[in-house]
C-alpha cells in the first residue's frame, strides 16, 4: 500500500504535465469549506481486536488549478480518529479512544470532464494532535487494576496511556477518488479518501523498551466540499 502511494505521487503529475503540453490554460483558485464521515482503527503491533471507529471531520481547502486537467489542493481539517477495541460480549468489557488531530493534506489535484469532473487526488499529510476522550466500562478498569496487582511486573494496558505519553505530531499519505459538478453557485467535490498513517503515535524505539512496533492510523473517509471561484 505505501508503495502504491508514493508511485502515484509521484506519476500523477507528470502523466497530467504530458497531457496538458502546448496548451495555454488560465490558472483558477477556489476556497471552500468541507466535511464528512470518517471510519478509522489503529494498526497496532502486536494486534488488537477493533471494530471500526466512526466519527466525523470537517474544515477549509484551497484549492488551485495550476493547468488543464492539473491542481494542488490543501486543507486543515479538524478530525476525530481512534479505535474501539473488540471483547468477548458475556465479557462486559468495552474501551473506545478518540484522538483529535487538526490534519494538514497537500495533494496533488487531477480531473478530467467538464461541467461534470472525474477527480483524483493524492499527497502527503501532517496531523497535530489537540486532544483526546477515552471511555472505559468499569468491568475491563476492574480486571486491568486486578491483572496489575497480582503482576506488578505485566505490561497491562499499553494502549491506555495517557495523551502526555503519545506523540503529538502524526503523518501520513492521503489518496482519494470521486466526482465534482460545476454548477452556478459553486462547485460541489463529492470525494471517498483513504489515510495511511506511517508515523506511530506511541514510541516504536527499541531504546525506549517499546511496547508497540507499530501504532498507525487507518481512516476511510467521505467528505463532500463546496468551492466557489476567488480568481
Amino acid at each position: 500500500m505505501k508503495r502504491f502511494f508514493i508511485l502515484l505521487l509521484i506519476g500523477m503529475p507528470c502523466f497530467v504535465s504530458l497531457l496538458a503540453q502546448g496548451k495555454e490554460f488560465q490558472k483558477e483558485l477556489y476556497i471552500g469549506a468541507g466535511g464528512g464521515g470518517i471510519a478509522s482503527n489503529v494498526s497496532f503491533v502486536p494486534s488488537i481486536p477493533q471494530a471500526l471507529k466512526y466519527s466525523y471531520q470537517g474544515g477549509i481547502a484551497a484549492k488551485y488549478i495550476s493547468e488543464k486537467h492539473l491542481g494542488l489542493i490543501t486543507e486543515l481539517n479538524l478530525t476525530r480518529k481512534g479505535w474501539s477495541e473488540e471483547f468477548d460480549p458475556e465479557s462486559g468489557f468495552s474501551y473506545e479512544r478518540s484522538l483529535t488531530y487538526i490534519d494538514m493534506p497537500f495533494m496533488t489535484h487531477v480531473y478530467f470532464g467538464r461541467k461534470t469532473r472525474f477527480i483524483l487526488n493524492a499527497g502527503p499529510q501532517i496531523s497535530f494532535l489537540i486532544g483526546e476522550q477515552s471511555d472505559m466500562s468499569p468491568a475491563l478498569s476492574a480486571d486491568i487494576e486486578a491483572r496489575q496487582q497480582a503482576n506488578p511486573d505485566a505490561r497491562i494496558g499499553e494502549q491506555y496511556k495517557p495523551m502526555s505519553e503519545m506523540k503529538r505530531i502524526d503523518y501520513g499519505l492521503i489518496g482519494g477518488v470521486g466526482l465534482e459538478l460545476k454548477t452556478g453557485i459553486g462547485d460541489f467535490d463529492l470525494e471517498g479518501r483513504y489515510y495511511f498513517g506511517l508515523g506511530d503515535f506511541f514510541t516504536s524505539r527499541r531504546s525506549d523498551k517499546a511496547f508497540f512496533s507499530r501504532s498507525a492510523h487507518r481512516v476511510i473517509a467521505a467528505k463532500l466540499t463546496y468551492y466557489i471561484r476567488v480568481r
